[in-house]
């Protein structure tokens, strides 16, 4: 469960790739031979597939966070339960031994 991230996690790589790739995209656009209301709705488009696009990875984080979270919180609650169950058996010990000092 606990990996290194020494870099730029994968999400934002595809994010800033599909970003670039829609500035890009914008770009060829614009400079493309095309009447105005042709190049609107091109844009239009476009915008409209990337906030889609977006909406889906922000909902997929969203999930792998979630579904992250959930298990940290099991993996929390059995290791305190562990060192509870330590705690107590060490409490137990230590009686045992005084309960021995005391008889000698």
């Amino acid at each position: 469960m606990s990996e290194e991230n020494d870099g730029i996690g994968a999400g934002t790589v595809l994010l800033s790739f599909l970003a670039g790739a829609a500035v890009g995209v914008g770009a060829a656009l614009l400079l493309a031979p095309k009447s105005g209301e042709e190049l609107r709705g091109d844009i239009k488009d476009l915008a409209d597939d990337a906030v889609s696009k977006i909406k889906e990875y922000a909902s997929d984080a969203q999930e792998k966070i979630r579904a992250s979270y959930e298990d940290g919180k099991e993996l929390v609650i059995e290791k305190k339960n562990i060192i509870s169950s330590a705690i107590e058996a060490g409490k137990q010990a230590m009686e045992r031994e005084r309960e021995k000092q005391e008889q000698v």
